[in-house]
């Protein structure tokens, strides 16, 4: 989380840390959960953000612009299958941010990837779990 910090205070999303801890609780509390596995994780913060940096340059930053993404960042991880809770606040922090295309690869897809390798040693070597349960 700490690495993870630094990047989104680096990319000026310091609130993106609030979706990546969710998503931590899910890796590290849940990990059997089907919203935990990898797909899910990379996909669903990955859907979400395009989903932000859309609205943003459809609709600007403001409240409406807000409830639309999130509600279209649903919408999406569902039809893919990819869902993943903490991916409607990568949404809502992408417009409320003002994200631009960059969002989509760092922070957001950075950090998933960051959060799923810590993921895969916690899991399978410091607790001896079988993670992930699948891949895809």
């Amino acid at each position: 989380m700490l690495v993870i910090f630094g990047l989104t205070e680096l990319m000026d999303f310091p609130l993106l840390i609030g979706s990546f801890g969710a998503s931590a609780v899910l890796l590290f509390g849940a990990a059997d959960s089907p919203l935990a596995q990898p797909r899910n994780v990379i996909a669903g913060h990955v859907v979400s953000a395009v989903v932000a940096v859309c609205v943003v340059a459809l609709l600007g930053t403001g409240q409406l612009a807000i409830a639309v993404a999130v509600g279209l960042a649903i919408f999406v991880m569902n039809v893919t299958h990819t869902t993943h809770p903490p991916g409607g606040a990568t949404a809502l922090i992408g417009v409320q941010g003002g994200a631009g295309p960059e969002y989509i690869v760092i922070p957001v897809l950075l950090g998933a990837l960051i959060l799923l390798l810590t993921a895969l040693i916690t899991n399978n070597l410091v607790y001896h779990r079988k993670y992930p349960k699948h891949w895809f």
